[in-house]
């Protein structure tokens, strides 16, 4: 079974290839993306180069289902952003009382460091999913969370880690130190 690549493994900053064709070895790897997925209770995706595949897939829990079926998983094949609403901002929770705190955006390449991210809350998308044994276009509008997870997983597939947008954004690194998170110096 494969294992989550830490960074600074260098497949994490490849640039991925296209998926043109389903065949048993693409199959098995999915299999492989959707265990490991399923089994990390903290993972809201997995892209392929975060367990060592340099293809052009990533996977998302569904988050529309009860609780009982949080393990769904569903495939996104040669993923893209078709369309982005409004500027990037840093995504905020509210609270029950209306206070805003900053979303803490986490990866499990890099157990442990969370960071403030600049990310579109809207976007429109496209990928393949595999039906009968080929690849079929979908596409779908995506908002809130969903966007932040697609974005993140995308970006794995680029070549790019979380922590290029805190530097870039100038954002908040943390370290969870015995669950609690600690402000940190920039490391990576």
């Amino acid at each position: 079974m494969r294992k989550i690549v830490i960074y600074p493994a260098e497949i994490l900053r490849q640039k991925t290839e296209e998926i043109k064709n389903v065949d048993k070895n693409l199959l098995s790897e999915i299999d492989d993306l959707v265990k490991i997925l399923r089994a990390g209770d903290n993972a809201a995706g997995l892209a392929a180069p975060q367990i060592g595949i340099s293809k052009r897939f990533f996977g998302s829990k569904e988050l529309k289902v009860e609780s009982s079926h949080a393990s769904l998983v569903q495939i996104f094949i040669n993923p893209k952003i078709e369309k982005i609403y409004g500027d990037k901002a840093f995504p905020k929770l509210v609270d029950e009382n209306g206070k805003e705190e900053d979303f803490l955006e986490g990866c499990l390449s890099f157990p442990g460091f969370y960071g403030t991210v600049k990310r579109f809350l809207k976007i429109d998308v496209s990928w393949d999913e595999i039906e009968k044994g080929k690849l079929v276009r979908k596409n779908k509008s995506l908002g809130g969370f969903e966007a932040i997870v697609w974005q993140h997983e995308s970006d794995h597939l680029e070549g790019i880690v979380f922590t290029d947008h805190i530097k870039e954004d100038e954002g908040k690194f943390y370290k969870d130190i015995g669950g609690k998170m600690e402000k940190w110096e920039m490391i990576f």
